[in-house]
């Protein structure tokens, strides 16, 4: 954490000397102060770096060393907090006073002056330790391709074949299915291979994975199962009007189901949930999973049956899931098989600690010396602790110092939260962790390659959306951060933002509140150097007015229905802001806040995603957001040149349009203008009327595009089918409209079956929503790329060109499982693939 802590710190240090002299005069002598700091800071910042790849070879030297990290981990924070103060309090000076005395800057230094002698005293200490380390360090993370997620199940085969037979054959009654055993045992991951096979799943009408935490909310848990569900049936069976019990009523009623309830706690727990599962005397073959710890659980659940009880791997299994990790088409020299053995060994059979031992070994140098190293870690964590938690601790400890702060952030948020990856890289870089998202993809991949975060859902074009801590993973992520002093930077999920301040006002940087109270919000003014606020789901309707003082912030998030007042420009930091919508205004859709005109008057803004909020008309006041990237959700974008100029950089692009009729031309020919646009989303919403149907000219370095509602015939499709970067096509809502969409006329050659192809060259995804298309004619070569194709709400389709089945790169075929003649031609194709030893994959949506 010291290393963290001091690059923070070199990062704050130019921050203060490059403000403008008018809101920051600062003396001669308060420059010469932060240069010395600045050169003190270097060697520290080479020293931690240095200690970390090569220890001394002394114990006591180690020891030292140890006692130095510490000392530079505190000076490193109280530096950083008096030069933040110093900008936040002077910036305030500045807006209430026209002219700032420079008398008043000396004072702000002196407390300043007492931790740049402790830091001469530290770096004395460094250079009697380590005469020749010197300079800034270089530490690289070679690991920035996406690590492939395998699905490894060692010793897990007997158990899968037993569960398969329970759920697809057997008595008709619904059954309940425990599987019990210790964290970190592998109960989530059986039953998420269960979960994910495709032949058994399609065995069932509807499915869906609910997770019962410690801290659950029923309430929360019903609306996430019913939210799962009713994209699973037809329309007619529920309907927006009826309550969360009714839709789960209907469906689990009228369907035969498989639901996972993950991490059940108690029996407690299992008695609240099991009400929202209908009647328990259901016929139909429905199948319920439930992983627990707690045996007594299991057998509360399932009172007249054993449950699955899941036990440590034995040394041989251990060792079979340790190759597969690391080495599964390598035969190692003989004495690097040996220690690989002594590894598997000493993680005591269970698999969460032979995964993330495996992810150190995986990173780690191949060499006995190295690996070697690694065993001797192990073997001295199994004598000092035989419940694991060393074990686990060991992929902390051998964490490079960059990635550590990324663990211990995520290692904060709640219990069995997923994380969204987006969201999470935004909140490295405001932290300062990362200075971009490639570099925060690649810190993520890292971490990922190590077993630390488990990867629970991908995007579209393959990419990460969400992961999760394990329970023991957390756990021990929060002794760390105990360990480290590092929860005096960050606060997640703390129900009392009140006391919070009363112990970490002057030093947090981080608040995220999942549930926080009204009242809570008036404690804000206190955390003066906040550089991220994230208070979406609180019942607040504004936001005290001292948040516009908050000087460093760089993310702010909070929910909609909620004034965004002029003072929001105050926040001249401002990198992402978010305005969702809250669990309260999901309710009243028609809660609407707008934006001021003030919005482009924030330089730095990168992210702005506001799912209810219009962009203000420039009206000529403004200025080009040059680092805005990201710019979501926002309605009615009239796309005039002068506009896109504004916006020149976006990266992702989200527009809706809605009204009885469109008599404005929306210009949306302009967007060919934006040379940087990666993601767009196009949507109409249903029931508006397109009296003008403005024709989009998307620029070719487009890689995922979204369309709903548009309407636009088949033949329009040629300009799409020539972006040459489209990775990703979702056409949603009938957005396009006719019985016939031929592929062969988008050639631009009568004899086409002679002319050269260019169609949908890198095209990955693709996915028809909701159309009315009866016909459609294409080749494999059109389609030369395809990896996964989804047809739902296609009702007319009854079948596809056989031909789609002969794509090379083809995976996985999803279809809507209520139109059975497509899904009788899938299986086909899917059959005739098998015939020539192709593996292809049909899921039934």
């Amino acid at each position: 954490m010291a290393y963290t802590v001091v690059g923070s710190l070199t990062q704050t240090i130019p921050r203060i000397l490059s403000q403008d002299e008018q809101y920051y005069p600062i003396s001669d002598e308060g420059k010469q102060l932060i240069d010395s700091l600045s050169n003190k800071v270097a060697l520290l910042r080479g020293f931690l770096d240095g200690s970390k790849k090569e220890k001394a070879s002394k114990e006591e030297a180690e020891e030292e060393g140890m006692s130095l990290e510490t000392r530079i981990r505190e000076a490193a924070n109280r530096a950083e907090d008096i030069m933040e103060h110093f900008m936040y309090e002077h910036l305030k000076v500045v807006r209430s006073k026209a002219v700032v005395e420079r008398t008043d800057i000396l004072y702000d230094f002196r407390e300043l002056q007492i931790v740049l002698k402790e830091i001469n005293s530290i770096a004395e200490e460094v250079e009697r330790i380590q005469p020749e380390i010197s300079g800034h360090p270089t530490i690289l993370l070679s690991e920035t391709e996406a690590p492939i997620i395998d699905t490894v199940t060692v010793g897990l085969e007997k158990h899968v074949e037993d569960i398969r037979g329970l759920l697809c054959r057997g008595p008709l009654a619904r059954q309940i299915i425990p599987i019990t055993g210790m964290g970190g045992i592998g109960k989530t991951t059986l039953a998420r291979t269960v979960y994910d096979n495709d032949k058994i799943v399609n065995n069932f009408s509807v499915h869906a994975w609910i997770v019962v935490s410690q801290n659950y909310k029923i309430e929360n848990v019903f609306k996430e199962l019913a939210s799962s569900l009713e994209t699973q049936v037809e329309k007619g069976v529920v309907s927006d009007g009826d309550t969360v019990e009714d839709k789960l009523h209907r469906i689990l009623t009228l369907k035969k189901y498989l639901i996972v309830v993950d991490d059940l706690w108690s029996k407690k727990a299992w008695d609240d949930v099991r009400k929202g599962f209908g009647d328990p005397n259901k016929l139909d073959g429905s199948r319920i999973i439930i992983t627990t710890r707690d045996e007594d659980v299991a057998s509360h659940a399932c009172p007249n049956k054993d449950p699955l009880k899941m036990a440590l791997m034995d040394e041989d299994l251990s060792f079979s899931l340790l190759k597969q990790k690391v080495f599964p088409n390598t035969e190692l020299k003989p004495e690097m098989n040996e220690i690989a053995w002594d590894v598997a060994k000493n993680c005591g059979g269970l698999p969460l600690a032979i995964v993330l031992i495996a992810g150190i070994l995986f990173t780690a140098e191949r060499t006995v010396i190295s690996w070697g190293k690694i065993a001797e870690d192990v073997k001295d964590a199994v004598e000092k602790d035989d419940k694991f938690g060393q074990r686990i601790a060991l992929s902390y400890t051998h964490l490079p110092l960059l990635l550590r702060p990324c663990f211990l952030y995520m290692g904060g948020f709640p219990e069995d939260h997923e994380i969204r990856i987006s969201k999470i890289f935004k909140l490295w870089i405001a932290e300062g962790f990362v200075k971009d998202e490639n570099e925060a993809e690649g810190y993520l991949n890292s971490l990922v390659r190590r077993n630390m975060p488990t990867i629970t859902a991908f995007k579209s074009n393959g990419k990460f959306k969400t992961c999760n801590i394990h329970d023991l993973v957390r756990e021990m992520s929060k002794s760390k951060a105990i360990d480290e002093n590092y929860e005096r930077r960050m606060s997640i999920g703390h129900p009392d933002l009140t006391g919070l301040a009363r112990g970490y006002a002057s030093t947090l940087r981080s608040v995220i509140c999942f549930q926080p109270n009204d009242s809570s919000l008036r404690s804000l003014r206190k955390f003066k150097l906040l550089r991220v606020l994230d208070v979406v789901d609180t019942d607040a309707y504004s936001l005290p007015t001292t948040v516009f003082d908050l000087f460093h912030l760089r993310y702010l998030a909070f929910g909609c229905p909620m004034e965004v007042p002029s003072a929001i420009s105050r926040l001249q930091n401002l990198r992402t802001l978010i305005i969702r919508p809250t669990k309260r205004s999901r309710k009243y859709s028609t809660d609407e806040v707008c934006l001021p005109l003030e919005i482009w008057m924030m330089p730095l803004l990168t992210h702005l995603v506001s799912f209810f909020d219009l962009l203000p008309n420039p009206e000529g006041a403004a200025s080009a957001l040059k680092e805005l990237l990201t710019l979501s959700v926002v309605k009615k974008l009239i796309c005039t040149k002068e506009m896109m100029k504004l916006i020149w950089n976006v990266k992702k692009l989200a527009i809706t349009y809605f009204g009885d009729k469109y008599q404005e031309d929306y210009q949306l020919k302009n967007l060919v203008i934006l040379s940087q646009l990666e993601k767009l989303t196009l949507f109409v919403m249903k029931g508006s009327l397109l009296q003008v149907k403005a024709k989009p000219v998307f620029p070719e370095t487009l890689k995922k595009l979204t369309l709903s509602g548009w309407r636009f015939p088949w033949e329009d499709m040629k300009a799409i089918a020539a972006l040459p970067q489209l990775q990703v096509l979702k056409l949603r809502d009938h957005a396009f409209e006719g019985d016939t969409w031929d592929t062969n006329e988008e050639c631009g050659d009568e004899d086409y079956e002679e002319a050269e192809v260019n169609l949908f060259l890198e095209l990955k995804y693709l996915l028809i929503e909701e159309s009315d298309l009866e016909n459609w004619v294409t080749e494999k070569r059109h389609f030369p790329a395809l990896e996964r194709l989804v047809l739902k709400g296609c009702g007319k389709l009854n079948e596809i060109p056989n031909d789609i089945g002969d794509i090379s790169g083809l995976k996985l075929i999803e279809v809507d499982r209520f139109n059975e003649p497509l899904l009788k031609c899938v299986y086909e194709i899917q059959k005739e693939q098998d015939g020539y030893a192709r593996v292809l994959r049909v899921r039934q949506l």
